[in-house]
């Protein structure tokens, strides 16, 4: 009944389900006596309020529809869009010392770098502007595209390239990208050392690089001969183009040396370390004697070096972001930081018909970069040290014509 709507009820002490209704704008009043009446006393009798039920009306029910359709309405158009912050992986520039030489305005420009990988997706907007150069050895095609998983070159990259959301360690050189490796069906980037190699001499000889970047790698049966790719970074190095490559992701697995080609003698093998400075778990180790049996010697002691490869944030597939951890994304924060300094020391780089002269300054510098007072040290997982860019430029600049 309308009228028994708001009223609120007070049990009989005997039964509770008997209760008589009470004018709830006098509860809390005279309860004392309300007890000694109904039988309660001594003590004080509680009233049971009745719920009130939620009544929808017309007009509430066309509010509500018209609210669900607008909102509906303004999704399918993206009227509103939620955009989360996409994270940044700019500790990593920051501790290898990068963002300092950027800050003395260098990019990279004029150096022409040559990464050897799964290809990449150039509509990222993070490459918008961006000429590139690509070489298909996985298919036959003549735009930029990535056959990797998550597309791994595109990763790679992005961390030297990128201008968007998060600058890249070098993005004024003038790239290239080879793709020589593919998704095998199983989650995997792989490729035949044969064509790694080609790779490695078309960024050679039709590319003409200053740095090479392999983010990439493999080990050598024993009993074989020298690899194809093995054999074709010997070739640039000898020749005086700098050839940066992984260390690899061997862990607890490790084969006992670093991975190839970046076990040849002058190519910069890189391994990675964690945000906090530590080794990344599953860094390769580098093994005291050569392929040939020969004891390695400074500054050619592998890995040469290391950089941060932990949960690193770098451009993907369809316009995103993603986060991968490895020795690839660490051998890339170096090739940045090397493109930079010969940006800034234009007369290290290779010269036509050169030799290894400069390359191996260069190396000696590095090592000297990482020197803890004043001694240089070497760690069969963590190389010399963790990349110091500012300080390997600053030992640069002492080098004299070579």
């Amino acid at each position: 009944m309308k009228e028994l709507r708001d009223v609120e009820y007070l049990p009989e002490p005997t039964d509770r389900s008997i209760v008589s209704a009470v004018d709830p704008t006098v509860i809390g009043f005279q309860n004392e006596w309300r007890s000694e009446i109904m039988g309660w006393a001594p003590r004080e009798v509680t009233p049971v309020v009745k719920p009130r039920r939620r009544s929808f009306t017309l007009s509430g029910v066309v509010v509500f529809a018209l609210l669900v359709s607008v909102s509906l309405l303004m999704w399918q158009n993206n009227w509103v869009v939620v955009e989360f912050q996409v994270p940044k992986s700019e500790w990593a520039f920051e501790d290898t010392g990068l963002r300092e030489l950027q800050a003395e305005g260098l990019t990279g420009e004029d150096v022409r770098v040559c990464m050897v990988d799964t290809g990449i997706d150039a509509s990222h907007e993070a490459f918008n502007g961006r000429e590139i150069e690509f070489k298909d050895l996985v298919g036959a095609s003549r735009e930029p595209l990535d056959y990797g998983v998550v597309a791994h070159g595109t990763l790679m990259a992005g961390l030297l390239l990128s201008t968007d959301h998060q600058q890249g360690a070098a993005p004024g050189v003038t790239f290239a990208m080879v793709a020589s490796l593919s998704d095998n069906g199983e989650g995997e980037n792989t490729g035949l050392d044969s064509d790694v190699a080609d790779a490695i001499r078309w960024c050679q000889f039709e590319f003409e690089a200053d740095i090479i970047s392999l983010s990439l790698g493999g080990s050598e049966n024993a009993d074989s001969q020298e690899g194809g790719s093995s054999s074709a970074t010997r070739q640039a190095t000898d020749a005086g183009i700098y050839v940066i490559a992984a260390a690899g992701n061997d862990g607890l697995d490790d084969d006992g040396d670093v991975a190839s080609p970046g076990s040849v003698q002058l190519a910069i093998s890189v391994g990675a370390t964690t945000q906090g400075k530590t080794l990344w778990s599953n860094t390769s180790t580098g093994a005291t004697l050569d392929r040939e049996g020969e004891v390695r010697e400074s500054p050619h002691l592998k890995p040469e070096v290391v950089a941060p490869g932990d949960s690193i944030i770098s451009t993907g597939d369809d316009n995103r972001w993603y986060s991968s951890s490895g020795t690839s994304d660490a051998t890339v924060f170096v090739t940045g930081a090397l493109a930079l300094i010969l940006e800034a020391n234009p007369m290290l780089k290779p010269a036509p018909d050169g030799d290894a002269s400069c390359l191996i300054k260069v190396k000696e510098a590095l090592v000297d970069s990482l020197r803890v007072d004043g001694v240089s040290q070497h760690d069969a997982r963590g190389g010399y040290g963790m990349l110091n860019a500012s300080a390997w430029f600053v030992e640069t600049q002492a080098i004299s014509a070579c």
